[in-house]
């Protein structure tokens, strides 16, 4: 995938991102747990024939290094998009987060709701503790994932993000491999518990309502292990006028599993949002 990759210096981080497109208007990607940027890659092929379209790794995985050994906040993260933005000069942007990054997106459009052309919510939360701890046997897959044995992480990854009768209907070597190289080997240990912390502090609830106004669609992945349902509708409720969208054959990993169902709602919202 041809793109310029280049960096934004903060004082507390060294921001990799890269960008795709001549034409349209801006959509960024924020990408979440342990997962670098590029893993858009279905999403980044799919706009760059309407939009301008730019992706990052996080803190904590991918090339972005952040000085320091605390934890990034969600609103520091959401910082460094932002960050992002401005490195490419763009005044607003369409705002596209999945799971932690859908987190990141929510702080991202209430600490700089002008910078939001619109917001798209993919498999994620408000926070609390209500949302935050997933059914304890997906709870000790995340846990085997992620800071398991690192031979069996990628098998055991699959199993957590997509559904059994999916993985029966496909070949997974491509997968496995895929997770293996590019989820697995993102970032140590140590880089992961940091955005766990993260993820422990993330609370958007009380203040989703200062959201009215920005353009959002709830995207629910009915089969996800790790987002309860109730969490879907939730934010849903606590944004107003916001769009709740069901795809009820998906896992956690819609954007690979539903790749052109969820590129066609996301790209009809772009649009709708682009006509007003």
């Amino acid at each position: 995938m041809s793109a310029s990759m280049p960096f934004v210096e903060l004082p507390d981080a060294r921001v990799h991102y890269a960008t795709r497109g001549a034409t349209g208007s801006p959509v960024l990607l924020v990408m979440g747990f342990g997962v670098p940027g590029h893993m858009w890659l279905n999403q980044i092929d799919a706009f760059i024939g309407q939009h301008r379209v730019a992706w990052f790794d996080n803190a904590g995985a991918g090339q972005t290094k952040r000085a320091g050994r605390t934890p990034a906040s969600m609103r520091d993260l959401a910082r460094h998009a932002v960050a992002v933005i401005d490195a490419l000069g763009w005044e607003r942007a369409h705002v596209v987060g999945v799971s932690m990054g859908g987190m990141i997106a929510q702080e991202l459009a209430l600490g700089w709701k002008d910078r939001v052309r619109s917001l798209s919510l993919v498999a994620t939360h408000a926070g609390g503790l209500r949302d935050l701890t997933p059914p304890s046997t997906s709870l000790l897959l995340f846990g085997r994932a992620f800071l398991g044995p690192r031979a069996h992480r990628a098998r055991v990854l699959e199993r957590l993000i997509f559904p059994d009768d999916y993985l029966r209907a496909v070949d997974v070597a491509p997968l496995r491999t895929a997770l293996r190289d590019q989820v697995v080997a993102a970032a140590p240990a140590r880089d992961r518990l940091r955005q766990i912390a993260a993820i422990i502090g993330h609370r958007t609830a009380p203040r989703l309502h200062q959201l009215a106004g920005t353009p959002t669609l709830v995207v629910k992945a009915s089969r996800d292990r790790l987002i309860r349902p109730s969490a879907h509708h939730r934010l849903h409720r606590l944004i107003p006028g916001s769009r709740l969208i069901e795809f009820e054959d998906a896992g956690h990993a819609i954007l690979h599993q539903c790749a052109s169902r969820l590129n066609d709602v996301l790209l009809d919202h772009f649009a709708a949002v682009d006509r007003t």
